[in-house]
């Protein structure tokens, strides 16, 4: 995705679905480059999205109608934008795909539960897709649409698949403070992270380095099993550890979401981001970013 040139107007344009929590990470990065636009189904967040750079769009990806003021509006498309949480398909990249004009830039966030349980296995971004439930499902779904719309319209696709995602307020402490059981450590599942800073920095570097239709793993160089991840939460914060359960009793007292989350277990190599899109990581790791939190005072 190399290339990206100035219009004739003056800033590149760049827009931006899903401008949540990662989102406004993303604009103190973009602003100075790009002529951001932020798209919302929300009329009541434009204030926030203009006082941080962007310029609002009311819009809502599962209603066609509202998106034709998008279609040629901005040669780069941050996808952000999650599916919605019914059916196997994802109506909402349907949506959008239908409005956008060729040799568009197009950054999709997806998610690493594409590959379903891996038995703990190291993977890299060739492991084929296994998906075990709706939610990766759609996320399967979402990529193949952009693929497939990519390859027609000469598009230029990155697809970056990212794991558990925190930061000093994106932490599991209110889980921590009910005393939420996790796995005993022969039945516990590696899990993978990164920080929010880290995943806006990685979709920068996506956005002008990226090989068209090239996949990458946005993920840290974390080894945790997600017990191991909720004691070091817990050590940071001067929170009691959560008792550890077999799955066979866990499974009881969790909801069937959280215990699909505790049923997956993989490594991620990351060497592409740091090999192809130059990415150093400002958190390598979570005790790293735990560290950072404790010394800023976060904690």
């Amino acid at each position: 995705m190399k290339n990206i040139k100035q219009s004739s107007f003056g800033k590149p344009r760049l827009l931006i679905l899903g401008c949540g929590d990662v989102g406004m990470r993303l604009l103190p990065l973009l602003r100075h480059r790009f002529r951001v636009f932020a798209v919302t189904s929300q009329p009541a967040r434009c204030a926030e999205l203009r006082a941080a750079g962007a310029i609002p769009l009311v819009a809502d990806l599962d209603q066609p109608a509202t998106l034709a003021r998008l279609s040629c509006l901005a040669q780069i498309v941050v996808h952000l934008a999650p599916p919605h949480s019914v059916s196997e398909k994802d109506q909402r990249t349907r949506n959008l795909v239908a409005i956008l004009p060729e040799r568009t830039t197009l950054v999709y966030i997806s998610t690493t539960g594409v590959y379903g349980d891996c038995g703990g296995a190291l993977i890299d971004e060739t492991r084929p897709l296994m998906p075990h439930n709706g939610r990766a499902r759609r996320r399967v779904d979402a990529e193949q649409v952009l693929r497939h719309w990519a390859r027609r319209r000469s598009a230029r696709l990155a697809i970056l698949r990212v794991p558990g995602i925190y930061a000093a307020d994106r932490l599991p402490l209110e889980r921590l403070r009910k005393g939420t059981p996790a796995l005993i450590a022969e039945d516990d599942v590696y899990t993978n992270h990164i920080h929010a800073d880290d995943l806006a920095r990685i979709i920068v570097a996506a956005i002008f380095k990226a090989s068209p239709l090239r996949v990458y793993h946005a993920a840290d160089d974390s080894t945790l099993k997600m017990a191991e991840y909720f004691d070091a939460v817990a050590a940071a914060f001067a929170l009691p550890c959560p008792p550890r359960l077999p799955r066979a009793e866990l499974q009881k007292v969790v909801s069937p979401m959280l215990l699909s989350f505790m049923s997956e277990s993989r490594r991620l190599q990351n060497r592409r981001i740091k090999s192809e899109l130059g990415v150093q990581l400002k958190y390598p790791d979570v005790q790293n970013a735990l560290s950072a939190m404790i010394a800023d005072g976060k904690c």
